[in-house]
């Protein structure tokens, strides 16, 4: 598909920005406001170019974990004051075209780009060995006008989706958050569980993550809101709850990681829905109990945290 059949109507000229946007963190929206400002300005439209898979992914590469999924870095991306979001399909062929080249035939053919801004740290085009000066000298000879982009810093340091990533798997919640702008979120369909909180008067529903390249955080639970079908609306369907990601050792459940989440004053049937959680607050770590009643107190414990910080 040409990458141009996936944008509007809008037949201005774009001024767009281009990168994968995982998570659409606020290093990434202090990018898109500075594309919302140019376009502002001049009369043009805010386009967001991205890629439908992760180029790590495809090319085998790294991390290929994500924070946001193709629907959710849409979604971000429009809030985000984009007038339109293209998303390309990376593949090999792709991966291989000379800078210049995917200037020409992608950027300025078929999104009809005049201004590209760029992060400070973006690099694109076959082995990404060029840099700014070659993007402005190449975008002189085809008519785009390039402009650097500034970083957004925090404490010394660029925003970034990889340290983000490395926070939650550290389990250091509210400082992702931070960087996000915005509490980070996990869609799954509820499947068959062990059902042993039902025992102790805690019901759980076991979360099977939608998309299996979203990045888990740290083992341990976890203050949330969950919104029951999956939308994120408030309303009938918005609760609190208590989630617990790992191996439940107190009831030696064996070595398979689960996610599961008690949702507070909520009554009837989960199986096979679709839940949406974002993690508020990091409660504690995930440990072993001596025995099933020292767990049911320390729970009770839990349900009082997540009342205290989440009802208003």
């Amino acid at each position: 598909m040409p990458a141009s059949s996936l944008l509007g109507r809008d037949k201005r000229e774009a001024i767009a920005t281009i990168g994968s946007f995982d998570g659409v963190h606020r290093g990434h929206r202090s990018l898109l406001a500075q594309v919302r400002h140019i376009a502002d300005e001049r009369g043009m439209k805010a386009v967001a170019i991205t890629f439908g898979t992760s180029p790590k992914r495809v090319l085998g590469r790294g991390d290929a974990s994500v924070l946001s999924t193709t629907e959710e870095r849409t979604a971000l991306l429009h809030q985000a004051g984009m007038d339109e979001v293209a998303m390309l399909d990376f593949t090999p062929q792709m991966a291989a075209m000379p800078a210049r080249d995917f200037m020409q035939q992608v950027l300025r053919d078929e999104l009809h780009v005049a201004v590209l801004v760029i992060g400070y740290d973006h690099r694109f085009g076959r082995g990404c060995t060029e840099g700014f000066d070659d993007y402005v000298r190449y975008g002189k000879e085809m008519g785009i006008e390039v402009v650097r982009g500034e970083a957004c810093i925090e404490e010394g340091e660029p925003i970034s989706s990889t340290r983000i990533r490395h926070l939650l798997a550290e389990g250091r919640l509210d400082k992702a958050n931070h960087l996000l702008g915005y509490r980070y979120m996990l869609h799954g369909e509820v499947v068959d569980g062990y059902k042993e909180g039902r025992k102790m008067g805690f019901p759980t529903a076991n979360m099977q993550p939608l998309d299996a390249a979203k990045v888990i955080p740290d083992d341990g639970v976890y203050a949330v809101w969950v919104y029951v079908g999956g939308q994120r609306t408030t309303g009938d369907g918005q609760f609190i709850g208590m989630l617990n990601i790992g191996y439940r050792p107190t009831l030696n459940n064996g070595r398979e990681r689960s996610i599961e989440v008690h949702i507070l004053d909520f009554e009837g049937d989960l199986y096979g829905k679709t839940l949406t959680v974002e993690f508020a607050h990091r409660l504690r770590e995930e440990r072993t109990f001596a025995n099933t009643e020292e767990l049911t107190e320390q729970l009770l414990r839990d349900e009082k945290q997540v009342r205290e910080l989440l009802v208003k």
